[in-house]
């Protein structure tokens, strides 16, 4: 089984996140920021798990083999 996730859209999220957790008061959210920015699809999902983002609300297809 092969799980097709919309990263762009958890990259978003992942930004937005980070992004008010640096405008709160967190100012090393911004190293954060900028590698989520060039992080790759693994670790974006690493990022998700440590913030518990529910990785599911990003599933676009599912494919059966």
């Amino acid at each position: 089984m092969e799980v097709l996730l919309d990263f762009e859209r958890l990259r978003n999220d992942l930004m937005d996140y980070y992004g008010t957790a640096m405008s709160s008061g967190f100012g090393m959210a911004v190293m954060d920021l900028v590698k989520i920015q060039k992080a790759s699809y693994e670790e974006l999902i690493e990022y998700a798990q440590d913030c518990n983002i529910d990785i599911e609300k990003y599933v676009i297809k599912v494919l059966i083999r």
